[in-house]
Parts: structure tokens; sequence; C-alpha cells
């Protein structure tokens, strides 16, 4: 079993009620639900949208590999209405992340493990740090503590619930 640490996020429709689906739906496909952070809003990052995003780091054990997960996540987020776009920051009803996988570190053309930008996204920092603040990122070999204490990204992350 390998510990997996995703990060969910959404700015449409209900996004409590999304977000929500998405873990049942994670937990009957993926492996063995572990915990979350609370929820976090979020301004969008890399572009503007009137409504905020909400933000919570989901954690599984899970015997499937890295590419069966993301072929299941991609299929989550297809069946909660994710359209995807040519533009890589939009709007979206949901996303799902894989951000840490075990401490691997995986690189191919569909998938990178560790996810390439989360020292520079305070909206998944946040959640991290309150789940595993000791936890060494193993490309970058700093806590996520430190991470979010480096981060230069200041928009605004606020607990939600």
């Amino acid at each position: 079993m390998t510990r997996i640490y995703f990060l969910l996020g959404g700015n449409i429709g209900n996004r409590e009620e999304i977000l929500s689906e998405a873990i049942k739906k994670m937990t009957k496909q993926l492996g063995k639900f572990v915990q979350t952070s609370a929820l976090y809003e979020t301004e969008p990052w890399g572009f503007t949208h009137e409504q905020n995003f909400l933000n919570q780091v989901v954690v599984f054990d899970s015997e499937l590999s890295p590419l069966d997960i993301l072929d299941k996540t991609q299929i989550i987020e297809k069946e909660l209405g994710r359209v995807r776009k040519t533009t890589q920051y939009c709007e979206r009803t949901i996303d799902i992340d894989i951000l840490f996988y075990g401490d691997e570190c995986i690189e191919n053309q569909r998938l990178s493990i560790p996810h390439p930008r989360i020292q520079e996204r305070s909206f998944a920092l946040y959640p991290l740090e309150e789940l595993i603040p000791e936890f060494i990122h193993p490309k970058l070999k700093k806590s996520i503590q430190l991470l979010k204490d480096e981060c230069s990204d200041k928009l605004k992350v606020n607990k939600f619930r």
C-alpha cells in the first residue's frame, strides 16, 4: 500500500457537494480513505474569476499504480462535470491533482509526481501543512512547513470549514 496525497479543488456549482462526491467516488475506486484536511477557500491562481475555489487535501492508501490512479481520477472529474479547456488555468467544477505518491518521484509524458508546482501554491501548502507539516518533499528536500513559509504566492487562503 502506498500513501497518496491528492488536492481537490473547484469553483463552479455547489463546491462543497462536488468535493464530497469526489471523495465518495475516490473511496469506491482508489483504495482506503485515510483523512482529509479542512476545506480552504482560495482566490483563483493564474487567472481571475468572480467565484473563489474550495480546496482540500485528501489522503488514501492504495495498491494502484500512479497511472491507474490518474486514469480513475480523470474519469471521476468527467463524471462530476469537469470540462477540460485549452487554457490550463480556468474555472472548473472539480480538479483532482496527485500531489505525492509515497515519497516516489515519477516523470513521464502523462504524469509528474510530486506535483511540479506545490511549492508555488499556497492553496496546496496550507492544507498539506495541516496534515503533514514535517513531510519532506522528495525532490526539494524541504518540509511542507518550510515550503509554505518560503512560498511567494500571496493569494488569500482562508479556512472555510
